[in-house]
């Protein structure tokens, strides 16, 4: 069985956020490798956003799992050498589903989509 989630987030949300003086709610949500990814950037908040999406869509796809409260930051969202996005569960009890994952941000939106099945 498969199990899917999807999000979708204003980018303006995240605007604005400073590294430093945002620190508490940035470490909540995410996690060291995700703020340094995002904050290499000039205009960090398109890639904050598609982050934020695809923990969302990641939590909704394992809401029919997995009945325990899901950390934002323990779901960690990377990149592969050739560019493409992938999810890093920090959570030992999940490490046994498979995600695949595809996000995308444009000028005001940001959007993520998530599968889950079983290994």
């Amino acid at each position: 069985m498969i199990y899917i989630g999807v999000d979708i987030e204003d980018i303006s949300r995240f605007e604005g956020k400073d590294e430093q003086k945002d620190s508490r709610f940035l470490n909540r949500i995410y996690t060291k490798n995700e703020l340094d990814y995002c904050f290499s950037f000039k205009f960090p908040s398109p890639h904050l956003a598609a982050r934020f999406c695809a923990k969302e869509a990641a939590i909704k796809a394992l809401s029919n799992l997995y009945d325990k409260i899901i950390p934002l930051n323990k779901i960690e969202i990377l990149k592969n050498p050739n560019g493409s996005v992938y999810i890093n569960i920090l959570i030992d009890e999940l490490k046994n589903y498979n995600f695949s994952l595809s996000i995308s941000h444009e000028k005001q939106k940001a959007i993520a989509f998530v599968v889950v099945s079983k290994i």
